[in-house]
């Protein structure tokens, strides 16, 4: 048995990216950045702050467009996972990205999304692009 689940809790560092791509189906990139602090030797305070890219679609593509902006803090659960494409000169290309599953809204009244649009979705489907959709740079 394997397990690919990611947790993030971080803050979104722009306005969310949504197009649409084949029948109309939406999706959304966000970048999310996490931090962590910590003292060093010299007891000055130190943080690493890490970016990552979150990946929503569909209803959750939807719902980012409506009331996600720059500066919220969210919850993010979801999957990781790298992709390669051709770029234009041909060269090979790489992103690792979260794909989500599920989004909360932290601070000031909170709230949940999950894919579909608030319906929950049953454990072990793909909530990622439609079939064929997985080449697609972005």
């Amino acid at each position: 048995m394997s397990v690919n689940k990611v947790i993030l809790v971080g803050n979104v560092g722009a306005d969310p990216e949504v197009r649409y791509i084949e029948s109309n189906t939406p999706v959304c990139n966000l970048r999310i950045a996490t931090s962590e602090s910590y003292k060093n030797r010299n007891g000055e305070k130190v943080t690493n702050t890490e970016w990552h890219t979150v990946v929503l679609w569909r209803g959750l593509a939807e719902i980012a467009e409506k009331y996600v902006k720059k500066g919220m803090q969210l919850y993010i659960e979801g999957k990781i996972r790298t992709r390669s494409w051709d770029d234009k000169d041909g060269n090979k290309r790489y992103i690792t990205e979260i794909v989500a599953r599920d989004v909360r809204f932290l601070g000031g009244g909170g709230g949940r999304a999950t894919q579909d649009a608030g319906v929950s979705v049953p454990p072990g489907e793909d909530v990622g692009p439609p079939a064929g959709d997985d080449d697609i740079p972005f």
